[in-house]
C-alpha cells in the first residue's frame, strides 16, 4: 500500500473531524472515532496531532478558511449595497448545502470559548475577508462608505447569516429555509436603506395585495440602527 503524505493525512484527518463533530458533538468527537471516520490508525491521528485540542485548532484554521472561500467566491465587484447582498446570500447558501460544517462551527465555537480565544479565529478571518471587499466599492450612487458603517454593515451580515444557519439547523427544512432567505436579505435592505441615506441599488418591488399595508421594514431593524 503507498504511504500517504503528512499534509495529505492531516486534511483529511481534520476533515474527518468536522464530520465526527457535526454528528456526535465536541464530547462525543473521541480521537478514536474521528481515526475511524478518516479509516486512519489511531496512532497516524496522534503522530499528526500531539493533543486533540490541537486538532480542534486546525479544525478552526479549516473553517475559516472555507468561510473565508465563500466570501471571496461571492464578491461581485460591484456597489457596497449589491455586494453586501451577494455575500449574505452565499454564506446562507453555503449553510444550506453544508449542514456539518453549520453544525461544527456552532460545536466548535461552543467549546473554543470555554477552552481561551479559539472562537475567535473564524469570526476574526471572516471579519477580515469582508472588510477588504466591502471596504473598497462605494455606494450605488458612488459615494464612499465610512469604515465605521462598514464596519457594522460587516456586523449585519454576519449576525444575520448565523441566524439563518441556527434555524436552518434547528428546523432543517429546505423549502422554509429558501423562503427565509429572502425574508433575511430583506432585513438587510432595509438596514441599508436605513443607514446609507436611502442611497441603494434598485431591487425588484415586492407584489402585496392591496389592503395589506406596506410594512415599515426600517422598524425590524431599529435594534442595530446608527442614527
Amino acid at each position: 500500500m503507498a504511504r500517504i503524505p503528512a499534509a495529505e493525512r492531516r486534511a483529511e484527518l481534520v476533515a474527518a473531524a468536522v464530520r465526527v463533530i457535526a454528528a456526535h458533538g465536541v464530547d462525543g468527537a473521541t480521537t478514536r472515532r474521528i481515526a475511524e471516520e478518516a479509516n486512519a490508525p489511531l496512532a497516524t491521528l496522534h503522530y499528526c496531532f500531539a493533543t486533540k485540542e490541537v486538532l480542534f485548532g486546525a479544525v478552526f484554521e479549516y473553517l475559516a478558511g472555507e468561510y473565508r472561500d465563500v466570501l471571496v467566491r461571492n464578491d461581485v465587484h460591484s456597489d457596497v449595497q449589491t455586494t453586501a447582498r451577494a455575500l449574505l446570500r452565499g454564506l446562507m447558501e453555503w449553510y444550506l448545502e453544508n449542514p456539518a460544517f453549520g453544525a461544527t462551527i456552532i460545536e466548535l465555537i461552543s467549546w473554543g470559548q470555554r477552552e481561551g480565544t479559539q472562537a475567535k479565529v473564524v469570526y476574526n478571518s471572516a471579519f477580515d475577508t469582508m472588510r477588504t471587499i466591502l471596504g473598497a466599492p462605494m455606494t450605488a450612487a458612488g459615494r464612499p462608505v465610512p469604515p465605521d458603517t462598514i464596519d457594522r454593515l460587516i456586523y449585519i451580515v454576519a449576525a444575520l447569516s448565523d441566524g439563518f444557519a441556527l434555524n436552518w439547523l434547528v428546523f432543517t427544512d429546505v423549502a422554509a429555509a429558501k423562503a427565509q432567505m429572502e425574508i433575511t436579505l430583506g432585513v438587510l435592505d432595509a438596514w441599508i436603506a436605513a443607514n446609507l441615506g436611502g442611497d441603494t441599488a434598485e431591487t425588484p418591488p415586492v407584489e402585496t395585495p392591496e389592503s395589506t399595508p406596506e410594512p415599515d421594514m426600517r422598524s425590524l431593524v431599529s435594534w442595530v440602527s446608527v442614527d
